[in-house]
């Protein structure tokens, strides 16, 4: 019989990043409700973000915006919004640079969360990376831009968030069998 393994709780906080991407916030024309959430549920799993940053569908202001965070050291990095299929949908373009290995499971769990309120869940073109292995490497999260996209991107990962940067800095974890 093999033990469940329980994911790694972070020691201590560390730093994190949620950026917006949608013209009407960045414009004023729609308040951001989906940036301040993934800030809330980022804070229940110890990770530390001042506040959202908002930028338009914008490939350009997206990718800077992601520089910018990992250039201030966030090693978990949520971006809300710009995953779906209109020609203003960006995120994944601007993101897939900056993700030096692909999380694909991770993002289809995301998608497969939200096909239990709604079909249009498999629409999601999200993606979920890491930047680099190392101790800078930083989780990448696209979450779609709904609240409860939010809600289902950072149920499956926020558990992670510890064990993932615990494997980026290269600590490894035995799962034992009774059969060994």
């Amino acid at each position: 019989m093999t033990e469940t393994h329980v994911p790694e709780k972070l020691k201590a906080p560390v730093l994190g990043a949620v950026i917006t991407v949608s013209d009407r916030c960045s414009r004023g024309e729609a308040e951001d409700r989906s940036g301040p959430l993934a800030l809330a549920r980022l804070a229940e799993f110890g990770v530390e973000v001042a506040h959202p940053v908002v930028v338009p569908d914008d490939i350009d202001y997206i990718r800077s915006a992601l520089q910018e965070a990992l250039d201030a050291g966030a090693r978990v990095i949520v971006t809300t919004g710009g995953t779906g299929i209109t020609p203003r949908d960006n995120t994944p373009e601007a993101t897939e640079p900056f993700i030096a290995l692909s999380l694909d499971g991770l993002a289809q769990q995301i998608r497969l969360a939200g096909l239990a309120a709604t079909p249009l869940a498999t629409l999601s073109r999200g993606l979920v990376g890491v930047s680099a292995r190392g101790d800078r490497g930083a989780l990448i999260v696209n979450a779609p831009g709904s609240t409860g996209g939010v809600e289902d991107a950072l149920a499956i990962i926020g558990p992670l968030i510890g064990h993932i940067l615990g494997q980026l800095s290269g600590r490894t974890h035995e799962v034992e069998s009774a059969d060994e």
